[in-house]
């Protein structure tokens, strides 16, 4: 299937936005046209910014970097610089849990996603992935790994490092981390390639631009792809920074939203021992403007479920279920720290539709999205006076 390129643009009625795009068209697929909640005259009314109520339950929080629902409704929100706290369903911060292991805060590095246990009821554990000071032979820096610990009202026991990637670099970029529970319990955790190491990659025998797939345990999945070489625990490979990972609620499949360099960010459709091509293909070019590749499609590599030209910075990605926003039950929501806005993509019998923007007057960086056990929608703002935005309508 080909993907679709999505054209950034200025807030316009669409009236006024399909005049600006005429000369455009071409270059873009009907299907991905980007809106921003106007309807057309006859046409059933979308829900716009006007319909939906923003609350902020909390703020403070020093670069809120991913979150959890507890199943009493509660909620954990990491913080970049090192801190885990909970958020109460009457909108009470607990503080910063203790015991939390110490971080690497460095750049975009620091404590990053959240996830519970499937079976959290009973056991009361949780997972979370950072960046942790690492040494292998000599060489030190910090890699993305995973912890679990069972959760208590003062804080973390019986934490347990239960994966480290072998991607140590002394730098604070493209770390990934984040994280999702498949329906057979089975934990997949994203890697960045940690920026200058983007052709380790297309290397199956280390986790630079990986997806990893392990037990709870830490060990890797029996069926893994590559479970003969060095590092057993990927499933799937040619990544650049996936900041985005969830579970698709009908079929399961595991989708996985990764920053691009300047143009290119991706939605992917994950499948076991697939190449998602970076950076021998790709829709973007690097920061300074020089070609990274002249190649956006090749045999034996996959092409994104959708991409943006020029980036969003996506972070955060959810589907939709629920009834408060009904209209909107299995569409993709994801954050967008460049544009600042909650982005919606409509999906089609499987296909990326049309695109919706909105809360972009709060001028916030959106690092997380989740939908919450009410139908209401989470946001996590990136800022060092981060908050939890709810929103209803």
């Amino acid at each position: 299937m080909k993907p679709s390129t999505i054209l950034a643009v200025p807030f316009k009625p669409v009236s006024a936005l399909a005049q600006s795009l005429t000369c455009v068209l071409a270059l873009t697929i009907s299907q991905s046209a980007l809106a921003h909640g106007d309807h057309k005259h006859g046409e059933a009314h979308e829900i716009t910014d006007s319909d939906i109520t923003v609350t902020t339950l909390a703020e403070g929080l020093v670069h809120p970097w991913g979150m959890a629902f507890l199943p009493n409704g509660d909620l954990l929100v990491t913080e970049r610089e090192g801190g885990i706290q909970r958020l109460s369903k009457d909108g009470k911060l607990s503080g910063r849990l203790g015991n939390v292991p110490k971080v690497v805060a460095q750049n975009q590095g620091g404590m990053l996603d959240i996830a519970i246990d499937p079976d959290f009821a009973s056991n009361n554990t949780i997972y979370f992935c950072y960046s942790k000071a690492s040494e292998v032979e000599g060489k030190q820096g910090s890699s993305s790994s995973v912890a679990k610990a069972k959760l208590t009202d003062s804080g973390l026991e019986n934490v347990d490092v239960i994966f480290s990637a072998d991607s140590i670099v002394d730098n604070g970029f493209h770390f990934g981390c984040r994280l999702a529970f498949d329906a057979k319990k089975h934990l997949y955790i994203t890697m960045g390639d940690r920026y200058k190491y983007m052709k380790e990659a297309q290397n199956t025998d280390n986790h630079f631009g990986k997806i990893v797939r392990i037990n709870r345990d830490g060990s890797a999945v029996e069926d893994n792809p590559f479970t003969d070489g060095k590092a057993p625990e990927i499933f799937s490979y040619g990544h650049r920074n996936v900041q985005g990972v969830t579970i698709h609620p009908e079929t399961g499949a595991v989708w996985a939203m990764e920053h691009g360099p300047k143009g290119g960010d991706e939605i992917n459709i994950l499948e076991r021992g697939a190449n998602y091509g970076w950076p021998v293909i790709t829709y973007g070019v690097d920061y300074s403007g020089d070609i990274i590749s002249d190649k956006t499609h090749m045999d034996g590599m996959k092409q994104p479920w959708v991409y943006w030209d020029p980036s969003i910075a996506p972070s955060g990605l959810t589907f939709y279920q629920g009834e408060m926003f009904k209209e909107w039950n299995g569409d993709v929501l994801v954050g967008s720290l460049k544009f600042t806005h909650l982005r919606r993509i409509k999906v089609e019998d499987g296909k990326p539709g049309e695109q919706f923007e909105y809360v972009r007057d709060n001028h916030a960086r959106i690092r997380d999205v989740e939908v919450g056990p009410e139908g209401a929608i989470y946001l996590l703002t990136d800022a060092p006076n981060g908050k939890v935005l709810k929103l209803t309508k």
